[in-house]
């Protein structure tokens, strides 16, 4: 397992410590700020953000790594506060530009888009992270390679600055007096999750706020209008892999129904929301509407608690996949990576009340039950065991039991 992954694994336990107290807190206050289907697509999304990173070291660790050994102009030693203190400072500095480009240019967005799909904002929004942010996020942070801060500590602040910002996705935290001055704070970083047009695209430090005092994009949360949260084009689904795929795929259908070859590639690069005139004319879109009802298809109680538990189920074989992620072969892991995605789509459609996902749930419970008894036994365990095999096959049984009571579903879209 890398090195970010397996502090992420270990800290697991405490972002849900952090999101329970969360939650009490809430009810002790009489506001409701979690919607259980919402927290757990969120959920959902971080934990295919971190199985995708398995896949894309190279892009995320192996290209800066290189980099710091071949292209550096200095050699500065790790073992020293001030590079330490330097490192963080310029890593922050390089993750504003990353996240302001995220919200200017449409191919970063799309990326990006992922964290900001949550109509809630609780601190299980921050666990929602994109799997596709790799791909040309690295480049901003190719500046301190060649200043050269030292592999190991690149790794370390970036998990520092990663970390940070869990805190700051709450709205039971208000304002700081000077803190939020100078830092990131839960009242700076509402203002920029809302779609409100007071708050639209400010605030982007991630540990420190003056980097928006710099450049012009710092907003204060202003009480009279208060931050409504999402995007301008909102997803309406808890399938985690659309989450990921739905700029993409709708920039991609605008280039393709784009005439001229220029606006092909300005789909790309521009703002996001912006369209040829020749495709907004041809394939209008409904307006934004700030007051819109928040995505919230109907769950009974008994529905939200299976879900919960499945969740729970998949989120341990999360922690023994990451677990085997430097040890198992690569056919291995691609086949426990994709397990682990279906199961979290047909999750998806069960909450959204769809009747192919009690279906879909048969047909991976079924899965579940059997693979283990196998000639190849259970993802990276290599020969059946009935230790493992009995209690998933029993819960399986006990699970086919659940969704086989028609009282467990809400009544839900075809």
């Amino acid at each position: 397992m890398n090195t970010q992954a397996l502090v992420i694994t270990w800290a697991t336990p405490v972002f849900f410590l952090l999101i329970a107290l969360e939650l009490l807190l809430a009810r002790l206050r009489g506001v409701s700020v979690y919607r259980s289907a919402d927290a757990v697509n969120s959920l959902a999304l971080g934990v295919i953000s971190q199985i995708a990173a398995v896949f894309t070291k190279l892009l995320t660790f192996g290209i800066y790594a290189w980099c710091a050994g071949h292209l550096a102009l200095w050699r500065l030693p790790a073992d020293s506060v001030w590079v330490w203190l330097g490192a963080l400072v310029l890593y922050d500095f390089c993750y504003y530009w990353l996240h302001r480009a995220g919200h200017e240019v449409n191919i970063l967005w799309a990326a990006h888009v992922v964290h900001h799909q949550s109509e809630h904002y609780n601190l299980s929004t921050a666990l929602r992270q994109t799997a596709s942010g790799m791909l040309l996020g690295w480049l901003f942070y190719l500046p301190l390679a060649l200043l050269g801060i030292p592999f190991e500590v690149f790794v370390a602040v970036a998990l520092i600055d990663l970390l940070y910002q869990f805190w700051v996705h709450t709205e039971l935290v208000g304002r700081l007096g000077w803190f939020d001055r100078v830092f990131c704070s839960p009242s700076n970083h509402r203002a920029h999750h809302a779609v409100n047009d007071r708050y639209l695209d400010h605030n982007y430090g991630g540990i420190l706020i003056v980097w928006d005092r710099l450049f012009g994009t710092f907003i204060e949360e202003d009480d009279r209008d208060p931050p409504v949260y999402g995007t301008r084009s909102p997803l309406r689904s808890w399938n985690p892999l659309w989450a990921n795929a739905e700029v993409y795929w709708a920039s991609a259908k605008d280039a393709w129904h784009a005439r001229r070859w220029r606006d092909k590639l300005l789909v790309w690069i521009k703002p996001p929301g912006w369209r040829p005139a020749d495709v907004a004319a041809r394939f209008p879109k409904p307006q934004f509407d700030l007051h819109r009802e928040r995505f919230d298809p109907p769950m009974t109680d008994a529905l939200t608690i299976y879900c919960l538990a499945q969740f729970a189920l998949l989120l341990g074989m999360t922690t023994h996949f990451l677990g085997l992620s430097g040890t198992a072969s690569l056919p291995t892991l691609l086949g426990y990576a994709g397990y682990l995605l279906a199961g979290l789509v047909v999750l998806g459609a069960l909450m959204e009340g769809r009747r192919r996902g009690r279906w879909l749930e048969w047909g991976r419970l079924l899965v579940t039950a059997l693979l283990p008894w196998m000639p190849g036994g259970w993802f990276g365990i290599g020969h059946p065991d009935v230790r493992l095999a009995l209690p998933l096959a029993l819960w399986s049984a006990a699970s086919m039991a659940v969704l086989g009571r028609r009282a467990v579903f809400a009544a839900g879209a075809a």
